[in-house]
């Protein structure tokens, strides 16, 4: 879904990846509520910062950065890595960098299903806004024989993914119903209805594509391969900053 790259849905209790560059998109990491212990984000920007269940933590690499993650010791960290891909007039900001604390993320509540609305608008609420191009990021829990509803305009994409359960998801005149670990991208919703006879978890995104080209190589974003080379070259010169 234009204008997410890549969604990783993992479960990390250790460290499981080392210090890495990014550059020409932003890396979001969304917390679930039923994590344990911190996940300590470091960054080339100064950034040290543990966060908690539930929080979200938005990395805008922009033109080149360096960023590292990891479980505390004893910690179990379930969450999202999202790549949010950016406009090609923002690809060469200065990065940057924001963090959201679960308690200053609003609720929405449906019948028997509540939503924590991480980014952007829904339903006549407004949640943090996400940098560069508008996001609508909702968290959902449907209980068993509940629905929520959400709503929004004809022009965005929508990505929505199970992490539990077996929802149906409506939107205009289709239905279907997905599986743990099963994704749908569609187009074109004003309405967007998730129920489910058990209960369930899903996560939806929704936004206003870019429509704009990009090439990815591995953890950069760039509009061509020269732009690209420039990255790799500039952090194998270590001008993307450092950590330690």
């Amino acid at each position: 879904m234009d204008p997410l790259i890549m969604v990783d849905h993992f479960t990390m209790t250790e460290p499981t990846f080392g210090t890495h560059p990014l550059a020409g998109l932003s890396a979001v990491t969304v917390m679930f509520q039923d994590s344990e212990g911190a996940f300590r984000n470091r960054d080339s920007l100064g950034n040290d910062v543990d966060l908690a269940p539930g929080d979200l933590y938005w990395f805008k690499a922009a033109r080149g950065a360096i960023h590292n993650e990891e479980p505390r010791p004893g910690a179990r960290t379930h969450a999202l890595q999202v790549f949010v891909g950016l406009p090609a007039d923002t690809r060469h900001d200065a990065p940057s960098a924001f963090h959201i604390r679960a308690a200053d993320i609003p609720f929405l509540f449906g019948e028997r299903s509540t939503a924590r609305l991480v980014l952007g608008d829904s339903n006549g609420i407004t949640g943090a806004a996400a940098p560069d191009a508008p996001l609508t990021l909702l968290d959902i829990k449907v209980q068993a024989g509940g629905r929520f509803l959400q709503q929004g305009e004809s022009d965005q994409h929508a990505w929505l993914l199970v992490i539990k359960g077996a929802p149906t998801v409506t939107w205009n005149r289709s239905s279907t119903i997905l599986q743990s670990g099963s994704a749908i991208a569609f187009a074109g919703a004003t309405e967007i209805e998730v129920s489910s006879d058990v209960a369930a978890h899903v996560v939806l995104f929704r936004g206003k594509p870019l429509r704009e080209a990009f090439i990815q190589r591995g953890p950069f974003a760039m509009g061509s391969q020269a732009e690209l080379d420039a990255v790799e070259a500039a952090y194998r010169a270590g001008r993307l900053g450092s950590i330690d």
